[in-house]
């Protein structure tokens, strides 16, 4: 595809600001919702159940459409996608906010999952069209990985904020405003681009097969919690899942124009990178959703005071994102920095993991957070750099899109399995006799000690299969074009 550039330098600059803001505002309500689902459920009278089908139907449309939406962004142009995205996800906003039911809660937040997913599949290809040259594009990936890094705290911070102030409803109200001046200026800033798909044509059997493959597997994920491993829920959406899944990579084989060239499955770099970041997303994720629990439910925090305990995380990232990580990659290069970034992690999810019943915030969980907000700025940009060091520029928005969907997927399986862990430690636990809070505090540390074993293997895997090799844009050149 051909990307008509702004042609000021202030408008490339404006438009990788209406990219970042959207990207912002999704990746930040993955996780708002999070504090205030306490209150939803309160508000809105929902089961346990239906309670968690207010964050696992929104996961369902994002990891679903995302390869589906990338190819749209071919076919109808990757402005035309990514404002129509941010359209949708406004719009559903809205209807969160206002909804006086579950079940229309519920839909809302499908319907928001999938004007996410039309957004974030396409801004990582567009950053590389505004910016082709290296030096430039360091930095504008720096910002970018900010956005990455720091908006699930931010959202943890954001929501605890909003919900104790305002009600829960704000937490989507606030996307309104914030969603129709960043499509504006999206339209204005970002040049029109050629639908150079609809010459080549559209893999439709293609898209459909990965599209029902990825959101049933997603549903699958999410439900393992209230139906269990080995349940026949699970077993029987889990292998219809997989075999059209199958069916995807045999179409994908003979397709004249493949959604997924079979040719990038064998890029050793791409697929590390991907692997890494599974690995990485399904702790992370894991970590904020389960710190908040125990927050909440162990310490007895409000929804405010849990979003303030947040906040440094998300201070922290956006420091190091910013102002460390570009200077840190250009002197040890970006493997180094991933791997330090990775360690820094599981040093805090380790910590984590020997939370006491009555712990002191100062003590048991800033020292914690402070670890794992420097190493998640650190690790997220060079991952980031490293996974579009895989290909070339041509092929980035093919990228974003595997990236993000293994984001999602990864996060959407880390939870389930982590969460299971924690409920089936805390119920043994509860069953010798334990008293709540301890059961509950029991659970959350087996859950934690496994996410730092999961980034320690993530580091294991970078050192495997990102060092040394052959790329296709060597790293050096992207390391030093970061320091700028």
């Amino acid at each position: 595809m051909t990307h008509t550039v702004p042609r000021t330098d202030r408008g490339r600059w404006l438009a990788l600001g209406a990219l970042c803001a959207g990207q912002l505002m999704i990746v930040v309500d993955q996780t708002i919702v999070n504090v205030a689902l306490p209150t939803i459920q309160r508000g809105l009278g929902l089961t346990p159940a239906g309670l968690a089908w207010v964050v696992n139907v929104y996961l369902i449309a994002f990891g679903g459409l995302l390869l589906l939406a990338g190819r749209l962004g071919d076919l109808l142009g990757r402005r035309r996608v990514f404002v129509a995205g941010l359209g949708v996800f406004t719009v559903a906003s809205l209807l969160c906010g206002l909804a006086g039911s579950g079940e229309a809660l519920v839909a809302a937040r499908f319907l928001q999952g999938a004007g996410g997913a039309m957004a974030a599949s396409v801004a990582l290809g567009m950053i590389v069209s505004l910016f082709p040259e290296p030096a430039e594009l360091a930095r504008a990936m720096g910002f970018f990985g900010f956005v990455a890094a720091a908006g699930a705290a931010l959202g943890q911070a954001a929501g605890g904020y909003l919900t104790s102030a305002w009600g829960w409803s704000w937490i989507f109200y606030v996307n309104v405003p914030v969603g129709v001046l960043t499509a504006l200026v999206a339209w204005w800033t970002l040049g029109a681009d050629a639908a150079a798909g609809r010459v080549k044509g559209a893999d439709a059997a293609g898209a459909a097969l990965v599209t029902a493959g990825l959101m049933l597997g997603v549903y699958t994920i999410v439900g393992v919690a209230e139906y269990g491993w080995l349940s026949g829920h699970t077993l029987g959406f889990g292998a219809a899942a997989a075999v059209l899944l199958v069916g995807f990579a045999a179409r994908e084989l003979t397709a004249a124009n493949p959604l997924l060239p079979p040719r990038l499955l064998r890029n050793r770099r791409l697929l590390g990178a991907n692997a890494v970041q599974f690995l990485l997303v399904a702790a992370m994720f894991s970590f904020l959703f389960l710190a908040t629990l125990y927050a909440q439910g162990v310490l007895g925090y409000s929804p405010s005071r849990t979003g303030l305990a947040f906040l440094p995380v998300a201070l922290v990232i956006g420091v190091v994102s910013l102002a460390l990580s570009a200077p840190l990659i250009s002197r040890l290069g970006g493997l180094r920095v991933l791997v330090g970034g990775l360690l820094l992690i599981a040093a805090g999810l380790a910590l984590l993991a020997r939370a006491p019943i009555d712990g002191v915030y100062q003590v048991d969980l800033l020292p914690a957070f402070l670890l794992l907000a420097i190493g998640f700025g650190a690790a997220m940009p060079a991952l980031m750099g490293l996974a579009v060091s895989a290909l070339p520029p041509a092929e980035s928005g093919l990228a974003s899109g595997v990236f993000n969907t293994t984001q999602q997927v990864g996060g959407a399986l880390g939870l389930a399995v982590l969460a299971t862990v924690a409920g089936g430690h805390t119920s043994r636990l509860a069953e010798r006799g334990a008293a709540p809070a301890e059961a509950l505090t029991g659970g959350y540390h087996v859950a934690f000690a496994l996410a730092a074993a999961l980034v320690i293997a993530g580091a294991a895997l970078a050192l495997a299969t990102l060092g040394g090799g052959r790329a296709r844009a060597p790293e050096p050149s992207f390391a030093e074009a970061a320091a700028g």
